[in-house]
């Protein structure tokens, strides 16, 4: 593929990614607004600074400047695989998306009976049931799309590149979504808490070695970078090692300092998880249980 045709297809695709996160804003604040106005407790103005955020960072590894950048530089690939899976997709879920965007579209496009809506509504709740499924899946992605002959594929078309960027995007809402999304009936019990702090110590341990691999490796896994002008005056094992070192301390921070938090608070005896249930605010409670409805 000639490299001005290559380009013409990163900008359609970036118009494209930014028409669609654009109006998925639009919607979720259509619904967000609709929500406050009738009932003014059940959702805060926190989820939707999370979903905004989160829609941001999507852009900034999906559409922006950056992305005409990962084809120089693996770092910055790594970078944005990094912001898609353990920020941008977390901040999406904390803004509890269901309620506000079916309440956001307008009438003529919800049904709610609809056989592909109730069977991916039972194939989610099923995720949260079974978190293992969600690790597996976001572990699967990171190792996968790795693979040199796989990892090449990506860098030569961009539309392969964006369907990569689509299911780390993907991995990363399964990864989050039994931890962000668990109801406070669940939460709140303290065997649930403990397999969330494993769950997410678990999930470093493939990216370490992973990481470990590219920074010890001493070549390069991946030759597609080596003819490339390279970016910060790195070679291109430089570049690689960086890329395998940020992915490293990225990856620790991301997943076991929630683990901390979740581990400090369950050995608290201040803190009574056995009655977490009962201190769930109504609004929270409700929140939970009309998104329920809406999958």
């Amino acid at each position: 593929m000639s490299e001005p045709h290559a380009h013409m297809q990163m900008w359609s695709l970036s118009l494209v990614i930014t028409g669609v996160l654009a109006l998925t804003a639009l919607i979720y604040l259509r619904g967000w607004f609709c929500l406050r106005k009738a009932f003014p407790d059940l959702i805060a103005g926190w989820r939707l600074a999370a979903f905004i955020s989160g829609l941001f960072l999507v852009w900034i590894a999906g559409a922006s400047p950056l992305t005409a950048l990962d084809h120089r530089s693996l770092t910055i690939h790594m970078m944005k695989h990094l912001l898609l899976m353990t920020l941008a997709a977390p901040l999406l879920l904390a803004g509890a998306p269901a309620f506000p965007l079916v309440c956001g579209f307008p009438r003529l496009f919800i049904k709610s009976d609809h056989p592909l809506a109730i069977r991916s509504a039972h194939w989610l709740d099923h995720a949260r049931m079974y978190p293992v499924l969600c690790w597996l899946a976001g572990t699967t992605v990171v190792i996968a799309w790795h693979l040199p002959a796989v990892f090449q594929l990506g860098m030569r078309s961009p539309w392969v590149h964006s369907l990569e960027d689509g299911t780390f995007l993907l991995a990363g809402l399964l990864f989050w979504w039994p931890i962000i999304t668990a109801p406070p009936s669940l939460t709140g019990t303290t065997s649930t808490r403990w397999s969330m702090a494993l769950y997410l110590f678990l999930a470093t341990l493939p990216c370490d070695v992973l990481s470990a691999f590219l920074v010890f490796c001493g070549r390069s896994v991946y030759p597609g970078y080596l003819p490339a002008a390279q970016l910060f005056s790195l070679s291109p094992i430089q570049d690689q090692e960086c890329a395998g070192a940020l992915m490293w301390v990225w990856v620790t921070f991301a997943y076991l300092i929630p683990a901390f938090i979740i581990t400090v608070q369950l050995l608290s005896p201040q803190t009574a998880y056995a009655s977490a249930p009962a201190r769930a605010t109504p609004a929270a409670r409700s929140l939970h249980s009309s998104e329920a409805e809406v999958l």
